[in-house]
């Protein structure tokens, strides 16, 4: 979400004028989520075996909190199947206390790891199971392990900071190998960084807490800055998915025999199964901290989907950790009504068949799916093992499922390829994406068939695919994700693609994921008035990207301004929290969005991304002496987070603290290079300062980065001018008006400069291809009148 620094102009108006280049906008894209990667909060020199904090409180602790529920093992004695099959599962196993029968092998005997520039030693021989660790004082402390999270394949380990804190080590171990290993894999994070495992981005209580217990309460207390952390059950229980319990229990004891039907039960639909599952299942941002079984999704969580950085790939397979919900909801299955539990039995986590059984039973009838043989299909062997023990290669059917290996001509290896994450940890990306070498070539999407065959390449794979599906290969999915690759490189032949996407896709994810794309081009009539229709789309994840996309222009343009006022009213909170923040500069804090607003982001308090947002809130308000405060405990918090230097660098540029805030955005720049922003917004710090030549100097680097940066062209045009360079100037206004078609700036800056040369005829020009752009641009009708 984009920041102006208010009453500064780009230029001067009027024909005669010098053109002079201005700090515009020093500010970031600053949304509800953003994650930021750096480093964070040091504590007090203190081995966790010597603190006195308390543990994490269940129910029996906080009955109060918790009184509709009853626990999981109050269902034990009417679903006696149903428990056995959750007690031995990766939910019932999410957290729990060290326990001798599943920790014992991972501590004794004792054993030293290696990993970067430390070192890490587990061993129980104080009796209790015990990890030494570099710790915040740059000093190896030992650690009492007080909980454990996760089982297969990897366990996680918690130990007990001040303030209620819980910190989940670095150090973590693979039952199945018995082998210890670092979970940051090769890399040499230090004390003192957000994702060092003492720092905040390694925060059990905000970051793990809530999808490994059921019903957390987070309780961070800012002033404090310490936390109360409470929950129902210690790990996922029956009630995580099936809500509180307690008065169904009690009716069944006076009522169960009577054969009426209890009303304490709640039933979800196959939507709300879903749902369910996305709350721990998705890359997300809680906004309320307080969703619950059958609640709306989207009315607590702000849901990262594909967009223009590199979380997701274009085709929408995952990339970063990004869990199993979005790739999803952008999938065929989704669209068709596959629910979770048409594949996983919900009690044991576990799928309903092994390998392709699972997929034919649908792909086998055409009244469920297209009929599909998988050998034929996929001109790969399925193989099996005979009666000998031998592995021969046949027909799918005459397996049994017991007798299948993992191979290439299963459904899952091509249609849901593993990425491992956390070194340990392969998951299938549930996209169901078509491998398609060809965007391999073209932009990186990795594909299903080098995946597997590593040793060949991209080329060999299309042969392959060609010669296997020919014209079958250039499908709609291929088309969409060219047109978000493209739309991500800035290329401005994008937003017909897009502006298709957005109007006739039938996937609604992709309708939404097309619309925040369009917020590049926001500006030109055709994208707006897309995006203000989209504002009254059925789909509310379509509403809230197309509300983000417009947000630039929510405070100077009218129409839309109006638009987004409406969405405040919106009835899915995650709409009416983009509106509110759209509309921060002058939305009633009183409102029930705005309410929501400062909820959502006071919420998210103990960690940067809260600090920015109520920083960027104050900021907005005029408040940027608030502001900065907030700024600077975000970079305290993560100094080595460049989007946080580049916020602190807005407010110190209102502060008129300019020599600072050009300090940050170096700084922002040193860790992180290839984002043109950055040199772009120093370029205008140094203008303020008087320095054209390293203005112009950032500006070349800007445009280098990104050469379909409009603004910076733009800008890097006034400089040039301002000191004498005045043909390029002009070449340069020429790309900005390439990358900036409908912006009618462009042409109008190139129009003064050609009247200043005394070039009249090409003014006159330049200054009518700015009104076709804008009928009604004062600047360019005032040049028209001064030119003789």
């Amino acid at each position: 979400m984009r920041r102006q620094k208010k009453n500064r102009s780009d230029h001067q108006r009027g024909g005669s004028s010098v053109l002079r280049l201005r700090i515009v906008c020093i500010g970031a894209v600053l949304g509800l989520v953003v994650l930021v990667l750096g480093s964070a909060w040091m504590v007090s020199r203190h081995s966790a075996s010597q603190q006195n904090g308390s543990a994490p409180r269940a129910i029996s602790d906080v009955t109060s909190n918790f009184v509709a529920y009853a626990g999981s093992v109050s269902c034990m004695e009417c679903h006696k199947e149903a428990y056995s099959q959750w007690k031995a599962s990766h939910h019932a196993l999410a957290e729990r206390s060290p326990a001798a029968a599943l920790d014992e092998s991972a501590f004794r005997p004792s054993r030293t790891f290696l990993h970067g520039s430390q070192h890490t030693t587990v061993d129980a021989e104080t009796g209790q199971y015990q990890v030494v660790a570099l710790a915040p004082t740059m000093h190896y402390d030992p650690f009492t392990v007080k909980r454990v999270i996760g089982h297969e394949p990897l366990r996680q380990f918690l130990v007990q900071f001040p303030g209620g804190r819980y910190q989940t080590l670095e150090a973590s171990y693979n039952p199945r190998s018995n082998e210890w290993f670092n979970v940051y894999g090769n890399e040499n994070r230090q004390p003192g960084e957000w994702g060092h495992w003492t720092g905040r981005g390694m925060n059990w209580n905000d970051m793990c807490a809530t999808c490994h217990n059921t019903r957390v309460h987070k309780n961070y207390v800012e002033a404090t800055d310490s936390y109360d952390t409470t929950m129902a059950e210690v790990s996922v229980g029956c009630e995580a998915c099936h809500g509180p319990l307690k008065a169904h229990d009690e009716w069944q004891r006076q009522f169960g025999k009577s054969g009426k039907s209890d009303p304490n039960v709640q039933r979800l639909t196959r939507h709300q199964t879903v749902e369910n599952c996305a709350f721990c299942h998705a890359r997300r941002s809680d906004l309320t901290g307080d969703f619950k079984p059958g609640d709306d999704f989207f009315d607590h969580m702000q849901l990262s989907i594909v967009d223009g950085t590199g979380m997701f790939y274009p085709d929408g397979q995952v990339h970063e950790e990004d869990y199993e919900f979005t790739a999803f909801l952008g999938s065929r299955m989704h669209f068709k009504g596959v629910a979770c539990n048409d594949c996983h039995n919900p009690h044991s986590g576990k799928t309903i068949l092994p390998g392709n059984w699972l997929c034919m039973r649908c792909h086998s009838s055409e009244k469920t799916a297209p009929v599909i043989d998988p050998v034929a299909h996929s001109h790969h062997k399925v193989f099996g093992y005979n009666s000998n023990g031998e592995v021969t290669t046949n027909d799918l059917m005459t397996y049994k499922p017991s007798e299948l290996k993992e191979t290439g001509g299963e459904c899952v290896n091509c249609h849901m390829p593993q990425t491992v994450y956390m070194q340990h940890d392969r998951r299938h990306d549930h996209g169901f994406t078509i491998p398609d070498p060809l965007l391999t070539k073209q932009d990186g999407t990795p594909n299903a068939c080098n995946r597997c065959h590593q040793n060949k390449d991209a080329d060999w794979s299309l042969a392959w695919t060609e010669k296997w599906y020919g014209q079958k290969m250039d499908r709609p999915t291929r088309r969409r994700a060219q047109v978000i690759a493209a739309a991500r490189r800035g290329e401005v032949g994008a937003r017909v693609g897009l502006l298709n996407m957005l109007a006739t896709e039938e996937i609604s994810y992709w309708r939404a994921a097309a619309a925040g794309l369009l917020g590049a081009w926001s500006r030109e009539p055709v994208v707006r008035d897309a995006l203000l229709h989209g504002l009254d789309d059925s789909n509310a994840l379509i509403r809230r990207e197309c509300v983000r996309a417009l947000e630039p222009l929510a405070n100077d343009t009218p129409s839309v301004g109006k638009a987004i006022r409406q969405r405040l009213g919106d009835p899915v909170r995650s709409v009416r929290i983009a509106a509110a923040w759209s509309l921060r500069s002058n939305v009633d804090p009183t409102s029930k969005a705005g309410i929501e607003l400062l909820s959502s982001i006071q919420f998210h308090a103990d960690q940067p991304i809260g600090q920015m947002q109520q920083g960027g809130y104050s900021l907005s308000r005029n408040n940027p002496r608030d502001a900065l405060a907030h700024y600077q405990k975000a970079v305290d918090w993560d100094p080595n987070s460049a989007p946080i230097r580049h916020e602190l660098a807005v407010v110190l540029s209102v502060l008129n603290r300019n020599a600072e805030a050009a300090a940050e955005l170096e700084t922002a720049i040193k860790l992180d290079p290839r984002n043109a922003e950055y040199p772009y917004k120093l370029a205008l710090a140094w203008n303020e300062l008087g320095d054209t030549q390293k203005t112009i100097a950032a500006l070349e680097t800007a445009v280098r980065l990104n050469p379909g940066h409009a603004r910076a062209w733009y800008n890097l045009g006034l400089a040039l001018n301002a000191v004498g360079r005045s043909e390029e100037a002009l070449s340069s206004l020429i790309r900005a008006e390439a990358a900036a078609p409908s912006d009618p700036r462009n042409s109008y800056a190139r129009a003064t400069i050609l009247a200043q040369l005394g070039r009249i005829d090409e003014a006159r020009q330049a200054a009518k291809s700015s009104l076709e752009k804008q009928p009604e641009y004062a600047p360019a009708v005032d040049l028209l009148k001064s030119l003789p």
